[in-house]
């Protein structure tokens, strides 16, 4: 799959949130914005989660987090029990579009945009990996914070580490 580009304006998507409510990403101009294709099953998604609650708290307005319900195969109903008990702001769904745009590969795959709508960070949220089970750098965090500081993140992108998104259900393919 393709790569988002780096330093480029990041494609404009509108997507509902549970009430019903549509979010656009342009909607969000002149704020940081987090964009975090999530499950509901995957437990690398569950411990990003955890750690970008925190990191909002001391980030406040001045960041947003957008997560978009990527697997095909999770029930609403698993989803928004997830999103609650994981005491998420936002959840948006029928994503399928936007994965594809975004070429997102697994959960979380992130991408972070400038207050002017650039894209300039996409990957992983930290460095764990299947060798590495204990982090020693956190990507998110550090592209956020450089941003915060007028900056551009170094690294740009990593590879994403997590569940592998599953863009199709069992019920999808029987119909």
């Amino acid at each position: 799959m393709p790569v988002m580009e780096i330093n480029r304006l990041a494609p404009d998507f509108s997507l509902p949130d549970f009430s019903g409510q549509t979010h656009r990403l342009s909607d969000y101009r002149g704020r940081i914005v987090i964009i975090n294709f999530w499950s509901a099953e995957c437990p690398h998604a569950e411990r990003a989660d955890r750690e970008m609650l925190a990191y909002l708290k001391e980030w406040r307005e001045r960041v947003v987090l957008l997560t978009v319900a990527a697997n095909a195969n999770e029930s609403v109903e698993m989803i928004a029990a997830a999103a609650w008990t994981r005491n998420l702001p936002l959840v948006l769904r029928g994503g399928s579009q936007v994965l594809d745009t975004y070429a997102a590969q697994t959960t979380p795959h992130l991408f972070v945009v400038d207050v002017d709508g650039i894209l300039r960070y996409q990957g992983a949220f930290d460095d764990v990996t299947f060798r590495q089970r204990t982090s020693t750098r956190f990507y998110l965090k550090e592209a956020v914070e450089t941003l915060l500081a007028g900056q551009n993140p170094d690294p740009a992108q990593t590879s994403p580490f997590g569940c592998s998104i599953v863009r199709y259900s069992f019920d999808s393919m029987l119909e």
